[in-house]
């Protein structure tokens, strides 16, 4: 993990700004900074940031808009956001992973927690592996060095959000093994990154509504395979 990582602060808060800051420069952090989703878009933009620390409730533009047009752009996507919010339910933190967080943290902060996930994120992000740059299976395509998923008989490709495509290029790569969700969260968030059960059936859906009903099983009481 790179220790000048860059990380993007948005709050429109500034004494919660600072905090973060001032933290995360401890912890050897270069930090960005912004005070609405339309400025995050903006500086994530001129400065591509190693991670985005992402309040919900701001002026302007929120942070779920702001998160869903992130991931819109292919510059951007494939940035770690973590979503800060004082609002806890479920049904919250739902629509939080649904626009494309990766991690949904309930205000109001624990620094350690959050240097934790921040630290946790950033080695996810950057961490070698070997995996397959170019899975072809029941007629979809998964390209990792262009972050995209084609499928047959479509002609534009597919953009899915970063860990949804985690998600669908790993269960690819295993094809007819079942995994439980606590199984799937550590090798696609890891071991160190704390979110719900909860976020495994949300993205399992959302790669469902986009490559096909079919591909990813569920295994009742147990997990879930890609079709074999």
């Amino acid at each position: 993990m790179n220790e000048r990582a860059r990380i993007l602060v948005v709050d429109d808060e500034d004494d919660i700004v600072e905090l973060l800051e001032y933290n995360l420069e401890a912890e050897g952090f270069e930090v960005l900074r912004a005070m609405d989703g339309a400025e995050a878009i903006a500086v994530a933009g001129a400065e591509t940031p190693d991670l985005i620390i992402l309040d919900v409730m701001m002026p302007r533009m929120d942070g779920l808009e702001a998160c869903r047009r992130l991931r819109e752009r292919p510059k951007l996507r494939g940035i770690p956001i973590i979503m800060l919010t004082a609002r806890g339910e479920e049904s919250d933190h739902v629509s939080g992973l649904d626009v494309g967080a990766d991690i949904y943290l309930t205000k109001p902060i624990s620094i350690p927690v959050l240097m934790s996930q921040v630290k946790a994120a950033l080695r996810r992000s950057t961490r070698e592996d070997s995996p397959q740059d170019v899975i072809q299976i029941h007629g979809i395509t998964i390209d990792r060095l262009r972050y995209v998923v084609e499928v047959q008989g479509e002609s534009e490709p597919k953009h899915l959000p970063r860990k949804e495509f985690e998600l669908l290029r790993f269960l690819a790569s295993n094809p007819g093994r079942v995994f439980s969700r606590q199984q799937l969260l550590n090798e696609v968030w890891g071991p160190d990154v704390y979110v719900v059960d909860r976020t495994i059936d949300v993205h399992v859906r959302k790669v469902r509504e986009k490559v096909g009903e079919s591909l990813i099983e569920t295994i009742k009481g147990v997990g879930y395979r890609f079709r074999a």
